[in-house]
């Protein structure tokens, strides 16, 4: 992106928070959803827009389901970051694997943030076992709980590149 912006995408499961962190991070931001047999999810995209720093940081949020791997790939185009939302009550799963394998090769900055970790089963500490040498952020998107750190911390390695 230009000078003084960053685009960053926002992947993850079904499930994982993404939409959740999106909204804690904008209240105002936008996303296009439909009703499935799993419940509303994201078909499309999540949008939102916040400063960060001495940044405009435009998020974009990705659906989870395999069907719209397409999606994730037009997303994808000109990040200058990625965040990969884990739900920590269910830990790094094949999905998991997958964006985070398709992002490693990419050579993107990428960060981590471990989901639910308030609900009841929550291993956090598992997925950072999971993703040795990786960043990863401690969050609940649900209460807005260390949602702007880890994303201000994230911002910070982007500008210090």
């Amino acid at each position: 992106m230009a000078e003084g912006r960053l685009k960053i995408v926002v992947f993850g499961s079904f499930n994982a928070g993404k939409t959740s962190l999106i909204q804690a991070l904008d209240p105002r931001s936008r996303h296009i959803e439909a009703t499935s047999d799993e419940g509303r999810t994201t078909v499309a995209f999540d949008f939102g827009r916040l400063q960060v720093r001495d940044r405009a940081v435009y998020l974009f949020g990705t659906p989870g389901q395999e069907r719209f791997e397409f999606v994730r790939q037009i997303l994808s185009r000109g990040m200058d970051g990625a965040i990969i939302v884990v739900d920590a009550t269910t830990g790094v799963d094949t999905m998991t694997q997958h964006l985070y394998a398709n992002l490693k090769s990419l050579d993107v900055p990428l960060a981590f943030m471990a989901n639910k970790c308030d609900s009841p089963g929550a291993t956090p500490e598992a997925i950072r076992r999971a993703l040795p040498g990786e960043t990863v952020h401690f969050i609940s998107a649900r209460n807005g709980e260390n949602v702007h750190a880890a994303l201000d911390a994230f911002v910070a390695t982007l500008a210090a590149r």
